[in-house]
């Protein structure tokens, strides 16, 4: 590329992919004990990520980015696994995610479609079309949807959700929870109970994935860590804030997982006289989900790219149009996309099909994140003396220490995750939980059954 991303186009991508105003409902199911558990989320997962691909990416600064950093450590089959594994989560993440955009511009017009399957699926399918559509015009095209859309969709409105939050907290208005210390400890008798706490870890997901654009930096041993640093305190910001402002205002039971975030500029709008803010700020919540869309459609697909160029998938896969991008990749994950969000007239509501998508995504992303730490530490055996501009302070004891906290943080979770939530109806455990193991199984197999069929021209 002739022109590179800076430090602030390559924090506003780590911020349109992480901090989404649209996990803010999710979260705020727990009300304050929500910031329980951020910390334990921050700990376990949050720090640990953003320390190892920091170190990775500035290591093996190389477009990738999971896909180099497990093969280097494990060989090729399990860099395949790694990066099919981040491509895949994503093929049921994209539905979760535009089922938002659909809620919120429901809200505004028709509030009983945001509760409609088949506006949601029709929705889902059309948008998902079109935005991938505007990334086959290249990375730089894509950047600047993110960037205008983290910017217009992400700060703008979360900034004045928590305006709006603290301002409500100070004139006296009447709490849907209570800023006590026994309401900070919450209180879990089941893992039903618990299971949210996997939406809060996977809400901070992401922040690894700007590495697969770390050739298209200006100097990424320096500044690729200055965006992670960056990015890494906006995003915690961010969500702390916002999700109180939301438990603070929305009744528990009233929250909706599609259209939570405009509920509570609704709460606000309307109790100082103005209403007429609420079709703006769908508008900007609009824009802030296209951003992380737009983001999420390119990188995985660069990451499956190299894969493919490694000659893992047939040659068609690794051809790039006039502006670099690969367009038989993106057409093929718009049709399973498609595919997927059929989920929407299968599962009982929407909200129940909004979530068991997000438990999916998260059972796959998080097999990867186990790969991704034990990565950093292989290399750090295996490569001792590649230069990183940036390495885990402490040397073998603190890599073994943070990628220790990931590892316990991801395999902890990943259990968890097979437990229906206590707070939604999503129909039948035995349904609930088959759905999960049989979508694991599927994508761990797939890169495997298509190696076994690899031919010597693909290479």
């Amino acid at each position: 590329m002739s022109k590179k991303l800076t430090v602030f186009t390559l924090a506003m991508i780590n911020v349109a992919a992480v901090s989404s105003v649209r996990n803010w409902p999710t979260i705020a199911e727990y009300g304050f004990a929500s910031l329980f558990f951020f910390a334990l989320a921050a700990i376990l997962f949050f720090i640990p990520v953003s320390m190892v691909a920091a170190e990775l990416s500035t290591g093996w600064p190389k477009t990738g980015g999971v896909f180099v950093w497990v093969k280097e450590a494990f060989g090729h089959r399990t860099g395949f696994l790694a990066v099919w594994l981040l491509w895949a989560e994503n093929l049921v993440y994209y539905p979760a995610l535009i089922s938002f955009i659909a809620g919120t511009i429901a809200y505004v017009f028709n509030p009983a479609l945001s509760n409609n399957t088949f506006y949601i699926l029709g929705f889902i399918v059309a948008l998902f079309w079109l935005t991938t559509l505007c990334n086959l015009f290249g990375m730089r095209f894509s950047g600047w949807i993110s960037s205008f859309g983290v910017i217009l969709g992400t700060i703008i409105p979360g900034g004045l959700i928590i305006g709006l939050g603290i301002l409500w907290y100070f004139m006296g208005n009447p709490l849907q929870i209570s800023f006590t210390l026994d309401s900070l400890i919450p209180q879990m008798n089941s893992p039903g109970q618990f299971v949210f706490f996997s939406g809060v870890l996977v809400s901070l997901c992401g922040l690894e994935m700007s590495a697969v654009h770390a050739r298209d930096v200006e100097n990424p041993q320096k500044n690729y860590p200055k965006a992670i640093l960056f990015s890494a305190i906006l995003i915690l910001g961010l969500y702390v804030l916002g999700v109180l402002a939301i438990a603070a205002v929305v009744p528990q039971k009233e929250i909706s997982l599609v259209a939570g975030s405009l509920q509570a500029f609704s709460h606000f709008v309307n109790a100082y006289g103005l209403s007429w803010l609420t079709p703006l700020i769908a508008i900007l919540l609009v824009f802030g989900a296209l951003g992380t869309l737009s983001t999420w459609i390119a990188g995985p697909s660069k990451g499956l790219l190299a894969a493919a160029q490694n000659g893992d998938l047939p040659p068609i896969f690794r051809k790039l149009n006039k502006h670099g991008m690969p367009s038989a990749l993106l057409i093929t994950q718009a049709v399973i996309v498609t595919l997927f969000s059929v989920a929407f007239v299968i599962m009982p509501t929407v909200s129940s099909a909004y979530w068991i998508l997000n438990a999916t995504l998260a059972q796959l992303y998080l097999i990867m994140y186990i790969l991704m730490f034990a990565a950093v530490i292989k290399l750090r055996y295996k490569f001792p003396h590649t230069e990183r501009a940036y390495k885990i302070p402490g040397g073998l004891i603190g890599v073994w220490t943070i990628a220790g906290l990931g590892l316990l943080g991801s395999v902890a979770t990943f259990g968890i995750g097979f437990f229906p939530p206590a707070q939604i109806a999503t129909g039948n455990t035995l349904t609930y939980v088959a759905f999960l193991v049989i979508s694991i199984v599927l994508a761990c197999i797939a890169p495997r059954v298509i190696l076994l069929f690899k031919k010597p021209s693909w290479n």
